[in-house]
C-alpha cells in the first residue's frame, strides 16, 4: 500500500446485522488492506415485515453500535465513511427516525454528519459483486459469476464477468423467511414446504432478469453462507481464512444445509462456528441457500459452490475511495466538513 492509499470506513447496515470495515485503499488499483473488521447482530428488521416500523428496541440496539462504530472510525483515523443501509431501512415507515439517529452518532463520536445511504437493491447488488469478485480472476476462477447475497430480509443475484450485466433483488432472507414461515423448533415438514415454495417463487421471479443458465461460478456472500461453509468443512471454531474463496461440491453444501435446517435451537448453538445472533434463523437461511444452490446447479450444471468473505462491505469500502458518484462523508483534520445528502432514501 502505497502514499496514494486512503483509510476509509464502511457500514453495512442489514436487516439482522451491523457490520463495520475500516481499511486502506488505493484508488488507482483497488487494492484494500483491512484494517479492523467487526460485526454485530442487532436485528434491526425484526418485525418490521409485520408491523412496516422498526420497533424501540431494535432502533436502540443498532444505534448503540453505531456509536461504537463512529468512534473506531475517528480513533483509527477513517477520513472518509459511507454508511449503507439495506432492506429494513427500506421498508419501515419510521425510516427517518433512524437516519437521524445514525446522523446524530457519527456527529458526536466521529465528529462530522454521516447519512445513512438507504440504497435500492439494484445498487446494493452492484456493491456486492464488486466487494465479491474483485480478486476471483486472480484465483484461477473465470466468470461469468453468479454472485447471491443472502441478508436478512433479501437476496440479491448478480450476474457479470467483469462488471454487472444483471442484477436483481428479491424479499427472501433468513429473518423474513423466519418470521413469515419457520415458527416450531425444529421447523416442521409443512413449515419447510411452504417456506421453499416462496423461495422458489421468489428465485423463478430473480431468474426472470437474471439468467442461471451459462454461469461458470456461484459466488455466495453474507453471514448464513459463511456458517454453512463453516458446518460443510466442520471448522472447530469460525475461520474467515478457511472459508474465504473455498470451493465444496454443491451436495457437500446442499448436506450441510439440510443438517442446519433440522437441528432445534440448542444443536445449533453448540456448533462451535455459529454465531449467537444466528441460531433462532440459520434454519431459514440454510433452507434459501439449498434452493439456490439446487437451483443454480439444475440450470448451469455447476459441479461447486465458492464462499466469499468479501462482499457488499468490501464494495462500500471501495466506493469510498473514488466518491465521486457516491454519497460520501469526509472529515480532513484541518477541512471543512463535507456531507453529501443519501439519494433514494424512503423514510
Amino acid at each position: 500500500m502505497d502514499e496514494r492509499a486512503v483509510r476509509v470506513g464502511a457500514i453495512d447496515c442489514g436487516t439482522n446485522s451491523i457490520r463495520l470495515l475500516v481499511a486502506d485503499v488505493d484508488p488507482a488499483t483497488g487494492e484494500l488492506r483491512d484494517v479492523t473488521r467487526r460485526m454485530e447482530i442487532v436485528r434491526l428488521g425484526l418485525g418490521v415485515d409485520r408491523t412496516g416500523v422498526i420497533s424501540t428496541e431494535s432502533m436502540e440496539r443498532t444505534l448503540r453500535v453505531t456509536r461504537i462504530y463512529a468512534a473506531e472510525c475517528r480513533e483509527l483515523g477513517a477520513s472518509r465513511v459511507r454508511f449503507v443501509a439495506t432492506s429494513a431501512s427500506r421498508d419501515a415507515r419510521n425510516a427517518a427516525d433512524f437516519i437521524d439517529g445514525v446522523r446524530l452518532a457519527f456527529h458526536e463520536h466521529w465528529g462530522a454528519d454521516v447519512l445513512p445511504e438507504v440504497v435500492t437493491g439494484h445498487e446494493e447488488a452492484q456493491l456486492s459483486f464488486r466487494g465479491a469478485t474483485g480478486g476471483l480472476g486472480t484465483h484461477g476462477v473465470p466468470g461469468p459469476y453468479l454472485v447471491v447475497d443472502l441478508g436478512g430480509g433479501s437476496t440479491e443475484f448478480v450476474r457479470g464477468a467483469t462488471q454487472v450485466d444483471a442484477a436483481r433483488s428479491v424479499d427472501v432472507g433468513c429473518v423474513r423467511m423466519t418470521e413469515r414461515h419457520l415458527h416450531s423448533d425444529p421447523p416442521t415438514s409443512a413449515e419447510i414446504a411452504a417456506a421453499t415454495a416462496d423461495v422458489d417463487r421468489a428465485i423463478d421471479e430473480a431468474a426472470r432478469t437474471v439468467p442461471l443458465t451459462g454461469v461458470r461460478a456461484l459466488v455466495g456472500l453474507a453471514g448464513t453462507v459463511t456458517t454453512v461453509t463453516a458446518h460443510a468443512l466442520r471448522l472447530p471454531t469460525y475461520d474467515p481464512e478457511r472459508i474465504h474463496l473455498s470451493r465444496l461440491p454443491v451436495d457437500r453444501v446442499v448436506d450441510a444445509c439440510t443438517e442446519l435446517l433440522h437441528l432445534d435451537h440448542a444443536q445449533r448453538r453448540a456448533l462451535p462456528y455459529m454465531h449467537e445472533g444466528r441460531v433462532d434463523v440459520i434454519g431459514a437461511g440454510a433452507l434459501v441457500w439449498r434452493r439456490v444452490v439446487q437451483r443454480v446447479a439444475e440450470a448451469a450444471g455447476i459441479t461447486e459452490v465458492i464462499t466469499s468473505e468479501h462482499d457488499i462491505l468490501d464494495g462500500i469500502a471501495l466506493s469510498v475511495a473514488s466518491p465521486v458518484a457516491s454519497p460520501v462523508a469526509s472529515r480532513e483534520p484541518s477541512a471543512s466538513v463535507a456531507s453529501v445528502p443519501p439519494q433514494g432514501l424512503e423514510p
